[in-house]
């Protein structure tokens, strides 16, 4: 199966998760498309934007830096992402993501639910 970027929903979100600025999506995949998941999506955000703080319960999330630099907070306070680095968060962990830099941030965000969640999806 072949899915032409022409086909896929795009999304812009303004306050994701109360966070600031706007948030753009490409969804890459339908949430019916993603097996044992709910989300596989490209999100850019601006300089200045940011997702709010928010829980993966059931669930972990994935973030794939593509390009530009920010910071994640985990609750630890925030930490430097690169492109290159892979965010992991579940087993009802919390993050926020905001783009620190002067360059739009892009990633690939995947959810899957978790082992014992997947039949009840």
């Amino acid at each position: 199966m072949i899915i032409r970027q022409a086909s896929m929903r795009n999304e812009v979100k303004e306050h994701m998760r109360d966070g600031a600025g706007t948030v753009a999506l490409r969804h890459l995949l339908s949430p019916e498309q993603v097996p044992g998941g709910r989300l596989f999506s490209e999100l850019t955000l601006a300089p200045g934007s940011s997702i709010g703080q928010h829980t993966h319960t059931g669930e972990t999330e994935y973030y794939y830096i593509l390009e530009g630099a920010g910071e994640v907070d985990e609750g630890g306070g925030p930490i430097a992402i690169a492109a290159g680095d892979l965010v992991v968060t579940g087993n009802g962990e919390s993050h926020s993501i905001r783009n620190d830099g002067d360059t739009p941030l892009r990633f690939i965000a995947l959810i899957l639910f978790d082992q014992e969640n997947r039949s009840s999806h």
